[in-house]
C-alpha cells in the first residue's frame, strides 16, 4: 500500500494541479467523503462544494462545481468543471455573483426554467466566499 496518493484536478481548460497528499475531502452528490491511501477503486459524482487535501500539516481548500471523482490504485483524479485554489478566489466578484443570484431568485418563482441556474449560481458564490475565507492569513 501507498503511503500517498497523486491527486490530479483537471477542468476542461487546464490541469489546476498535480500533486502528491495524504489525504482528500470531497463534497460527494450524496455527502461528504474522504479518501485516504489505499482506498479501495471508485467513481463518483461530486456536487457544487468544498474539496480539500491534506499535505503533511498544511491542508488546502478548492471550490468545486459539478464532476467526476476517480480512485484507482492510489491515484485521484477529479474531473471537475471549475476548481478555485482558496488564495486566487476574487472574494470581491463573489460577493457580486452572490448579491447577483439573490436579487434574481427573488423574482423568479420555483416553476420557472431559470430558478435552478440562478440557484446554482447562488450556491457557487457561497461556497467560493466560504473556501476564500479559508486561504492563508
Amino acid at each position: 500500500m501507498a503511503e500517498k496518493l497523486q491527486l490530479e484536478v483537471v477542468t476542461p481548460y487546464k490541469r489546476v494541479l498535480s500533486e502528491e497528499v495524504d489525504e482528500i475531502t470531497a463534497p460527494g452528490l450524496i455527502g461528504e467523503f474522504g479518501i485516504l491511501p489505499g482506498h479501495t477503486p471508485m467513481l463518483t459524482t461530486l456536487k457544487i462544494g468544498e474539496f480539500s487535501y491534506r499535505q503533511g500539516d498544511e491542508t488546502f481548500h478548492l471550490a468545486v462545481n459539478w464532476g467526476y471523482v476517480e480512485v484507482e490504485e492510489d491515484k485521484v483524479t477529479v474531473l471537475v468543471e471549475t476548481a478555485e485554489p482558496a488564495d486566487e478566489i476574487d472574494i470581491e466578484r463573489a460577493r457580486a455573483a452572490l448579491g447577483r443570484a439573490e436579487e434574481a431568485l427573488k423574482g423568479l418563482p420555483s416553476e420557472d426554467k431559470n430558478f435552478r441556474t440562478m440557484e446554482a449560481a447562488l450556491e457557487r458564490a457561497m461556497i467560493r466566499i466560504q473556501v476564500a475565507g479559508r486561504r492563508a492569513r
